[in-house]
């Protein structure tokens, strides 16, 4: 006997329906876009992407320029404060030397004077972060002094600084130029 899709009056169960074809339906040309719309559209896609892309790039490109043009002028104008507060001392420095060349002056005078001028020069310093390292007497510390001798000395300790024979100085806890210093070797040995 033929078994067919039908259903005879006596079977109980009801017929198969036939298998799905994946992605095939009735109307195939309804349900997906023809290849030429798909092409069409993923290139659209494709275009706006690099589209972004190049702005991307251009965008980086910009603030990479601006960025290093910032930093030049940062660096050109950075000392600007700096400057700005030694200019007074230049202006004493210059009132100082006018008053040593006058035909009456008075050494005193000039030297007070001169003084005045170190002092003014050394706050405008301070003020921006400069520290004198003048260790006389303390320890020797070799990440913040040089030592460019050893000297016997029953005062003065072993170990310890008897002469700064240059002040060091250091900016914002940066050590810029270390103190150079005479270190006691301790009492001279007797012989």
């Amino acid at each position: 006997m033929n078994e067919t899709a039908t259903n005879s009056p006596t079977d109980p169960l009801p017929p198969k329906p036939a298998p799905a074809d994946s992605g095939a339906s009735a109307a195939p040309e309804a349900a997906a876009p023809a290849p030429d719309e798909q092409l069409a559209a993923a290139r659209r896609e494709a275009a706006a992407h690099h589209e972004r892309y190049l702005r991307a790039v251009a965008d980086l490109e910009n603030f990479r320029k601006r960025t290093v043009r910032e930093k030049d002028e940062l660096r050109q104008f950075a000392a600007g404060r700096v400057i700005e507060d030694l200019l007074p001392v230049l202006d004493n420095l210059a009132l100082g030397l006018n008053a040593a060349k006058a035909p009456n002056a008075d050494l005193t005078t000039l030297v007070g004077g001169i003084s005045m001028v170190e002092t003014q020069l050394k706050s405008a310093l301070t003020g921006h972060g400069l520290k004198e390292i003048n260790p006389a007497g303390q320890t020797f510390d070799p990440n913040q002094h040089e030592a460019v001798s050893q000297q016997a000395s029953a005062e003065v300790p072993e170990g310890n600084v008897i002469v700064v024979v240059r002040t060091g100085y250091s900016l914002n806890g940066r050590l810029l130029r270390p103190a150079a210093v005479v270190v006691s070797s301790g009492p001279a040995a007797q012989a």
